[in-house]
């Protein structure tokens, strides 16, 4: 195992730092974890959009302690914490504008991208506006667009990454579906309309899958961990449209991060 991944192993796993601490001292025990790298990448999914409490100094990219990357940091205090994600984040704004922290002694990465090259916004624009036939030509059109062009955008992205940090773990996390089927709603969109845009995500989320395992990262599905909290269940972790806050509209929220996206990730890290 290299020294880097000493490291890694000593900070995640509390098992492991108190070994580390028995055998050979906390000294270098702490050491281990005081070196640690760590740099969270991506879009308002990564950023916290939805979960409130935004940091004033982060303007539009809406950055909050309430998202999942800050609240893994939290708890693991790495010696170095870079927090770049960004709401309304390209593929091309990664490469563009978050990459800078990435260096040979960043030992961790976490990204969410993708769902606005793909036309996250418009998709969800269109279908609550318009009709369940124009609703699902335009999830369609998202789907192409999958097929097509996302790929080679991520891995434009993914070869950045490990070009600046060759020796980083990688964690790639999808997006939640966004509405349990035969739920609780009552009005808003149809089941046909929801059962598209459920399927759009899944396609999205294989598609992202796939990009990633071809670059060697690993990609952490969070559907699993939404499962009963999406729109139209008892217990939503996502906003549903949200007219005077209409940024909001389709998000994690606070529980969304802590309880969904943050217990996935801390998983497989």
């Amino acid at each position: 195992m290299s020294k880097r991944m000493s490291r890694f192993a000593a900070l995640t796993s509390s098992l492991l730092l108190a070994a580390g601490a028995a055998l050979f001292g906390a000294g270098q025990a702490a050491a281990a974890e005081a070196d640690f790298g760590y740099v969270a990448l991506g879009d308002s999914y990564s950023s916290g959009v939805g979960a409130g409490n935004y940091d004033s100094s982060s303007g539009s990219c809406k950055r909050t302690t309430r998202a999942y990357p800050a609240l893994w940091a939290a708890a693991h205090s790495p010696q170095t914490f870079s927090f770049t994600a960004c709401s309304g984040a390209r593929t091309g704004d990664v490469l563009a504008n978050q990459l800078a922290p990435l260096n040979s002694g960043t030992d961790l990465v976490s990204i969410t991208v993708g769902g606005n090259d793909a036309g996250f916004s418009d998709v969800m624009t269109t279908c609550v506006l318009q009709s369940e036939s124009t609703c699902v030509s335009r999830v369609n059109e998202a789907k192409r667009y999958v097929d097509t062009t996302l790929p080679g955008q991520l891995d434009q992205v993914y070869n950045a990454i490990s070009g600046r940090a060759p020796a980083a773990r990688v964690v790639v996390l999808g997006y939640p579906r966004f509405y349990k089927l035969n739920g609780t709603c009552v009005a808003g969109l149809t089941e046909g309309e929801r059962t598209a845009i459920n399927g759009a995500a899944d396609h999205l989320n294989a598609a992202i899958a796939k990009r990633a395992a071809d670059h060697g990262y690993t990609f952490a599905s969070v559907v699993g961990a939404f499962t009963g909290h999406e729109i139209c269940s008892g217990s939503p972790w996502l906003h549903s449209v949200n007219w005077t806050n209409i940024g909001e509209s389709y998000h994690p929220t606070a529980a969304g991060q802590s309880g969904g996206y943050l217990p996935v990730f801390s998983g497989n890290v």
